[in-house]
């Protein structure tokens, strides 16, 4: 995985993330530099499986500055994910028989400088183990500055 572009930590604290997958993205014109600027929101993105295929739906690209006016793509636009069909299947599987969701995780270039999204299928949090969750963090920081303060 290369160089995260932008990164949903939203995702981490509002789920439980179970299993990781590598999608590319159906990008129109501008997006590419856009995205490579960082001007991309993940908070309020979502993936949904329509008819055999994968999309991303809510996440934001605000317009590249140097874009023409006359051909700016939607900023909230469905993308479509580009993955395999038995990934696709998987997924679709896993969200109708065990109710989990599909939550980007950060959008970054390979080596190929290709734009890929990292998906996750994820089990939603309940109120008190988002607190645990942020007292383990607490703790690990405290521990760590400690640790830090002694030498």
């Amino acid at each position: 995985m290369g160089e995260s572009v932008a990164r949903n930590k939203k995702a981490y604290h509002d789920y439980e993330i179970l299993e990781k997958f590598e999608a590319g993205l159906e990008l129109q014109g501008s997006e590419v530099k856009a995205i490579r600027e960082g001007r991309v929101n993940l908070k309020d993105g979502f993936v949904k499986i329509v008819k055999g295929e994968a999309f991303l739906f809510n996440v934001h690209v605000t317009y590249f500055s140097t874009t023409n006016p006359h051909f700016k793509p939607d900023e909230r636009r469905t993308r479509r994910l580009l993955l395999h069909k038995k990934q696709i299947r998987h997924l679709d599987a896993k969200v109708a028989h065990d109710g989990l969701s599909i939550v980007p995780l950060s959008i970054f270039f390979n080596h190929k400088n290709i734009a890929k999204v990292q998906i996750a299928l994820a089990k939603g949090k309940k109120l008190h183990d988002k607190r645990e969750s942020l007292k383990k963090k607490q703790a690990t920081r405290d521990t760590a500055a400690a640790l830090k303060g002694q030498y």
